[in-house]
């Protein structure tokens, strides 16, 4: 016997390795010391900084995976990886200093390997943030035949007095809301359900409007926190608009969402109507067609910036 009959093929992890060298080092910057290889990755603090605090984050893509896996379509899973966790990092206003990537599979196809870290590679680029190191793992008898799972992994680094932590929100402050691009990365267990691959063409739904890669905010959001006070900032993943939001309010306050402020995607109108959601659930489940939400006094500086509400 040989470690390639039990399922692992060395062979295959070298040549994947190979591949994805040179787009992996297309995100390095000054700050990061070390190349892939190393059996670990060191990245310099950016200067600059007096209290530097870290923030750290992960995140996974969920069974969108499997729409992705289904069609053979894996150009946009990396994208969506980095900005499950470089959107959450930049809630606490800091910028993303680099990323790593986990993937674990049945067996190891070099080219998936190679389109999957491409859409890595390229949302770090987009973010400013550096890919310095990852794994793969080939587990057979845990994973079947053309399945895998990718989790990421994000670090950034914010100033001591400048992180945004919500504790300074107040009652009549404004919710403005950021357009996502659809559904992101969540609620694809719901997604499948409710609308199956023969309804699609019923409601004039494509693969690509469910592939669509989940919206990097990370540019937008820390240009306008140079410009612009912001006191809160949150995500709209698993748990929809009042959730995430009321996640980082002071005790005692609330929010009050104007719901006919903007126009959902009608991809969500699609999954509503397929699998008969009621509109309670769909907008605990999903982000209805808000991505990102920053609480302000005023307008900030984001063309597509939406009053969505008011803290009360």
């Amino acid at each position: 016997m040989d470690y390639k009959t039990s399922g692992v093929n060395i062979d295959a992890g070298n040549e994947a390795v190979e591949r994805i060298k040179p787009l992996v080092k297309a995100t390095h910057n000054a700050n990061v010391l070390s190349n892939i290889g190393h059996f670990a990755s060191m990245v310099e603090i950016p200067a600059g900084y007096k209290k530097p605090i870290l923030v750290s984050c992960t995140d996974g893509v969920g069974t969108k995976l499997m729409l992705a896996i289904e069609s053979g379509r894996l150009d946009t899973i990396g994208i969506d990886l980095v900005a499950m966790c470089v959107n959450d990092l930049i809630c606490c206003g800091a910028k993303p200093l680099f990323f790593l990537d986990y993937i674990a599979c049945n067996s190891l196809d070099p080219e998936n390997i190679e389109s999957i870290i491409k859409g890595i590679c390229n949302a770090c680029k987009e973010s400013d943030c550096a890919l310095v190191g990852g794994e793969m793992a080939e587990m057979n008898d845990l994973y079947k035949t053309g399945d895998f799972d990718a989790a990421g992994f994000c670090v950034g680094v914010v100033e001591k007095d400048q992180l945004i932590t919500g504790e300074t929100i107040q009652a009549g402050m404004n919710l403005y809301g950021l357009p996502s691009s659809g559904a992101h990365s969540n609620g694809y267990s719901l997604i499948r359900k409710a609308l199956p691959k023969e309804a699609y063409s019923q409601y004039n739904i494509q693969l690509e409007d469910l592939l669509k890669p989940t919206t990097l905010y990370v540019k937008p959001v820390l240009d306008c926190i140079k410009k612009h006070p912001v006191y809160g900032i949150a995500n709209i993943t698993g748990g929809g608009l009042e959730e995430n939001i009321q996640r980082i309010l002071p005790k005692g306050l609330n929010i009050d969402i104007n719901w006919n402020a903007w126009q959902p995607p009608a991809l969500f109108d699609a999954i509503q109507e397929s699998g008969n959601i009621t509109e309670p659930e769909m907008r605990r489940v999903f982000n209805m067609g808000i991505g990102m939400v920053l609480i302000c006094e005023t307008a900030p500086p984001i063309d597509d910036a939406i009053l969505i509400g008011k803290i009360i």
